[in-house]
């Protein structure tokens, strides 16, 4: 196992994440958190969409960072206990799993092969977020048309038909190429 300070010394960061490096327990553990499934995109780990913040082994404890989607986030409950679960069974007998939503999770984090996996799933990937500002934010009531790609046949010419699918974070839209219906992944 790794010592505090062993693992203070062995931390690094990368982009918003941060990973323990260096550590035979440490470099396992991250490889078990990466296995974890979303529990509502069950194509994507939780990896993959970017909400593992950072794991870190500190002698027989293992402490998991995560930022969920957004902060009403249902699935937040079963993401905790799905990553206790696979970590004790994978030997790890005390858990801690956090919750930060400083900096907020952004559609950004998704990585590339999150982005392919949605593509897979007959599921749009999102487009790049627009830069987060500071101060008031101005009242939209409608949302700017998004170019989406239909994942189906790759037309441009896609269309919402309503701002809400099966999660909250995803819309339902329809190819007028192909005619297939999909859901889009919003950009957050």
């Amino acid at each position: 196992m790794v010592t505090a300070g062993e693992a203070a010394d062995a931390r690094e960061v990368v982009g918003a994440d941060e990973v323990v490096v260096g550590a035979g327990e440490a470099a396992d553990a991250r490889g078990v958190v990466a296995l974890v499934v979303d529990p509502e995109m069950p194509m994507l780990t939780l990896d993959d969409l970017g909400v593992v913040r950072g794991v870190l082994v500190d002698g027989d404890t293992v402490t998991v960072t995560i930022t969920p989607t957004y902060s009403g986030c249902p699935a937040i409950d079963v993401m905790r206990d799905d990553l206790r679960a696979t970590l004790t069974q994978a030997g790890y007998q005390h858990v801690d799993v956090r919750t930060v939503f400083s900096p907020p999770w952004s559609t950004d984090w998704i990585s590339e092969n999150g982005r392919r996996k949605l593509a897979e799933a007959g599921i749009a990937p999102p487009g790049r977020a627009r830069p987060r500002v500071t101060g008031p934010i101005p009242l939209t009531l409608t949302p700017p048309p998004a170019v989406v790609r239909c994942p189906h046949c790759g037309s441009t010419g896609t269309e919402e038909f309503s701002r809400f699918g099966p999660t909250a974070c995803t819309a339902l839209r329809r190819c007028r190429s192909c005619r297939e219906p999909f859901e889009h992944m919003k950009e957050i």
